[in-house]
This record gives structure tokens, sequence and C-alpha cells, in this order.
């Protein structure tokens, strides 16, 4: 039997080409076109350098790959299958004006390293995007932290009224986790920012290439040193959606918070009308819509971030479509999903109000300030914490069996006393109910992390310190970037000229 083949089929197979490659071309239109054109430029600049080309040979190239890119049509382009991909196409086109010379400029390089680097300065747009965004939110809740630095709300534990605090407090706890994940992110983009370029397929090149001199080129910190690494440790990924998951994991749970406040039953958040819609058939109803979407957004993204994680487990350490193309693109959806979470938070958040009668009410219906009495009773009646609690208990059950504000159940303050104590209170009933007034119990709350105004004012001034930092170094890494479009203009400029 003859091992020969008779295999008379074309490149590509009609199906694959539906179904993969057309959607790729147009992916790359979408997403990469432009960062191939810079890395062709950078790279070409650095073999100009090196002298791994020569004068001679650069300058056409140069010329000819502006050429390319004026006589481009990006939107007019569809994928016939006369070229594997993009790349090829500008390879094809080079070839065409130059001979074989165009074929010059992929000397020490491969798909492999270019494509890794496409991803990394595709990413790198979207997360300076969506840390634009990310800074306005932090400084809207911190703007709105501040102002609303004495406003008192029910804080809640375990679903149930616990203890007074204010909406400043809370908001700046909400402040301290998303700088946390600021920071994550910021830590992952910094994984974003080691370049790829010089390690060719697998191992570097034979010629004697300048890889920092591209990697400023082309904006990055410093190359990938490990050039396997370059192609397989897809970590800058899993790494990036990971920190990304978690902002919006995070957030998922404050908006949650809003959904309970501004319900019926509870209703310390007051939503403007314009951000409520009417009920087509109950004309009573106020529904704070945009709390649902954005709940349902930031889930949404988390998922997307999990999908991407998820997609690398259990592939090879090695150059592989599972990491690349329409992967990579999956992705953005995440950074969209996201960008509209949190343009509509930062929105919405200011816009919204506490509302202090249902504030009263809820605290007067809960006993929330109980705790304070029996603080109060330790300090001023030397009682054990223990013979306090158990009168603030039963005076709690008395005003609530009668269904009375706290701040009248002195009577049953001093049945509790005397039958815990054998004698009665030094408190006299204004002092009682200056002790079980929700004012008192934030004032006296003045440690470090509390809710009285000092503490929260000191604490303000950490937050604006830590969150401008987080934003320099976002903007530092940035003005790199931006500054080595100028670099490569420059470097370019030379080749033209030759």
């Amino acid at each position: 039997m003859s091992n020969e083949r008779n295999d008379t089929t074309t490149f590509p197979d009609p199906v694959y080409k539906d179904t993969v490659l057309a959607a790729l071309f147009e992916g790359v239109k979408a997403h990469y076109a432009r960062h191939m054109g810079t890395i062709n430029k950078a790279h070409l600049v650095m073999l100009a350098e090196t002298g791994i080309l020569t004068a001679d040979q650069t300058g056409p190239l140069a010329r000819a790959l502006i050429e390319i890119e004026e006589e481009t049509d990006l939107d007019a382009l569809t994928y016939t299958g006369e070229h594997e991909d993009y790349f090829f196409l500008v390879e094809s086109e080079l070839k065409r004006k130059l001979g074989d010379l165009g074929g010059m400029l992929h000397t020490a390089r491969s798909r492999n390293d270019m494509d890794h680097t496409l991803f990394k300065l595709a990413l790198r747009d979207r997360v300076h995007v969506l840390w634009q965004e990310l800074a306005l939110l932090a400084q809207a809740i911190a703007d709105k932290a501040e102002t609303e630095a004495e406003t008192l709300i029910v804080a809640y534990t375990h679903g149930q009224p616990a203890q007074p605090s204010t909406f400043g407090h809370y908001l700046y706890a909400a402040l301290e986790v998303l700088m946390r994940d600021m920071a994550r992110l910021n830590a992952a983009v910094d994984d974003l920012d080691h370049c790829p370029m010089g390690a060719a397929a697998i191992t570097t090149s034979g010629f004697p290439i300048d890889r920092n001199r591209i990697s400023d080129l082309l904006g990055f910190e410093e190359p990938l040193l490990n050039s396997y690494g370059c192609i397989a440790s897809v970590d800058y990924v899993t790494g990036l959606y990971s920190a990304l998951k978690l902002v919006f994991v995070h957030l998922g749970r404050l908006i949650q918070d809003m959904a309970f406040w501004s319900s019926f039953e509870v209703g310390q958040l007051y939503v403007p009308n314009a951000f409520v819609q009417i009920s087509s058939i109950m004309p009573q109803k106020r529904n704070p819509v945009p709390i649902e979407h954005m709940r349902h957004l930031a889930a949404v993204t988390a998922s997307r971030c999990d999908a991407m994680i998820d997609t690398m487990r259990n592939t090879p350490f090695t150059d592989m479509n599972d990491s690349e193309g329409e992967v990579q693109q999956a992705g953005y959806a995440a950074f969209d999903s996201g960008s509209r979470v949190l343009r509509l938070l930062t929105a919405f958040l200011p816009a919204c109000s506490i509302d202090q009668s249902r504030v009263s009410r809820n605290s007067d219906a809960a006993c929330i300030t109980i705790t304070e009495l029996a603080d109060t009773l330790v300090r001023d009646e030397a009682l054990s914490f223990r013979q306090a609690h158990e009168i603030a208990a039963r005076t709690a059950r008395g005003v609530l069996a009668e269904a009375d504000p706290l701040a009248k159940g002195y009577r049953h303050f001093q049945k509790a006393f005397k039958a815990e104590t054998s004698r009665d209170s030094k408190l006299d009933a204004s002092a009682f109910e200056l002790a079980v007034a929700p004012e008192t119990f934030v004032s006296k709350r003045n440690r470090a992390g509390g809710p009285a105004p000092e503490a929260l004012a000191e604490a303000g001034k950490i937050y604006a310190a830590d969150l401008d930092k987080l934003n320099r170094q976002h903007a530092d890494r940035h003005a790199r970037h931006m500054q080595s479009t100028e670099l490569l203009d420059a470097a370019f400029a030379v080749l033209l000229e030759t």
C-alpha cells in the first residue's frame, strides 16, 4: 500500500476560511493593524541601528511601509484567502513594491514574538482608558465621603440593623477596597510592561539584535528576559484579568448595598428621579433600575474575566492559539462592560442622598445605639461590660416591646439597672438620652479608622495621598508610552531620509 498522498486541496478550506481565518482577519483590522505598523517601524529601526540591514535596504523598506499605510483602506478590506492573514498581506505588499527586499523586514523576528507584543500594546491602551474611569470613580467616592462625613446612616451586619455610622465612613471603606484593587491592577499592568520582541519563535536570534532598543521604541519598561517565556508565559493575561475581576466583584457588593438601602423597607438611600424608572402598570412605583444594571454588568464583567483565565487552564506551556487572536479579543468585552459600570456608578453615587427620616425611624426601631449605653455604664458606673450588656439588653427589650424610641426608654433603663446592681444609676434622664443619641455614638468612636469627624478627616488625608500616588504611578507609565511614539517617529524619520 502506497504511503503517497494525492492531496489536490488548496489552502484555505472554505469552512476554515469562514469560521476562523476571516474572523481573525477582521479582528486584526479592528484591534491590531495600527500596532502592527508600529512594531514594523520599531523593528526596522533596530535592524538599521544594529547594522543587520544596510541603509540602502532600510530606506526603501521604510518608505514602502509608509506607502502601504497610506494606500490601505482597512475598512474596505475583506478576507479573500489569498493571504493567510493580515501580516502576510503586508509582507506581500512589501514584496510587490520591493521584490525580494520586501522579505528582509522579517529578519530576526517571528509572528510569535510579534503577536504577544501586539496583544500587550492593545491591552495597554484599554487599561489606560479603564484606569482613567477608575480614577474618576475613586475621586467621586472620596468627594462624596467628605461631603457626607457627618451624615448618619444605619450600618447593617447579617442583613440586620447594627450600629449607627456615617455615610462618609461607609464610603471611605469602599474607597479603601477600590484603591487596593487599583494597586493590584497597577501591579498586573507592570507585567504588561515587558517587551517580547526579540524572542523570535522561541530562542531569540542568531543576528545581533538589540532587544532593549526595540523595547524602548515601543514604550515598554524593559524586555521580558526569557525568550521561551515571551511566547509561552501568558500570565500577563491571567494576572491582568484576575486583578480586573476583583474590581467588579468588590464593586458589586457596594452596588448590592445600594439595592438594599433603597428598598421600600429600608429606604435610607434616596435615588433621585433622573435615575428612577416607573412601572407600566403601577403608578406608585419608583424603581431604581440603574442599580440592577450596574449589578448585572459588574457580574458579567467578572464572568468575562473568569472566561479569559479559564481558557488558559491546562493549555501547554508554549506558543498556542489558545492565548491569541480571538481569545484576546474576547477579553476586550470585559473592558467594555466594566467601563459601563464605572461610568454609571460615577454619575449615580454622587446624585444619591441619605433620607434622615428613614435613618431615624430604623435607628429607633432597632435600638442601634444600645452598645454606647453599655459602654457608658462601664465608663461612668464602673460596671463590668457583661453587667452593662445585660442592663442594655433589658432596656432594649423594654422599649421594643412598647415600640418606643430608645431615647424615651429611661424608665426601662432604671428598672434594668436596679435589677442588675441593686442600686440606682447616676445617669439622669438627660444623661441617658445623650448616651443613646446616634450623634454621641459616632463622636465617641474617634479611634483611627472610626466614624467620628476628626478620625474621618485624618483618614481622608491618607486616602487622598494614596490615591494621588496610584495615579502618579499610572501617569508616569503612560507618559513613557506616549514619549516612545515621539522617539520612534524621530528614529524612523532618519530611515526615510536614507
